[in-house]
């Protein structure tokens, strides 16, 4: 279903110390992917699709660039992601980055909202 916040990012200036702190605070299981320079976050049991459990969303961790991104994202889930970042801009908010591709996985987008807080959008690819 569409608007539900399917996802979180978080953004780090030091790797080794961001990825400790969350695995000691809160027991998170972490695991990164290199060819993408992203961590994938499962704060409970998950499978291949995620979460497993009601209840909670897994999450990424990044690299902070250039102060774009100065905290934590929730990523909302959407059935057209251009629709979605064309109703963003006609209600004033402001397409930040459009639709990039992840993998085989879907599509991202970022953007602001009237307040000035960076959200992200995700449409899934379909299911083969």
């Amino acid at each position: 279903m569409s608007g539900r916040i399917v996802h979180f990012e978080i953004p780090f200036d030091d790797s080794p110390r961001a990825h400790s702190f969350y695995e000691k605070a809160f027991g998170w299981s972490l695991n990164h992917l290199p060819d993408m320079d992203y961590t994938m976050v499962s704060t409970g049991p998950s499978g291949e699709q995620g979460p497993t459990e009601p209840g909670f969303i897994n999450g990424g961790m990044f690299k902070r660039e250039y102060n774009a991104t100065p905290g934590a994202v929730v990523v909302i889930d959407v059935d057209d992601l251009d629709a979605a970042l064309a109703k963003v801009e006609e209600l004033g908010g402001q397409t930040v980055v459009g639709r990039i591709p992840v993998g085989e996985m879907g599509w991202s987008a970022y953007f602001k909202d009237t307040e000035g807080n960076l959200m992200g959008l995700w449409q899934s690819a379909p299911q083969a």
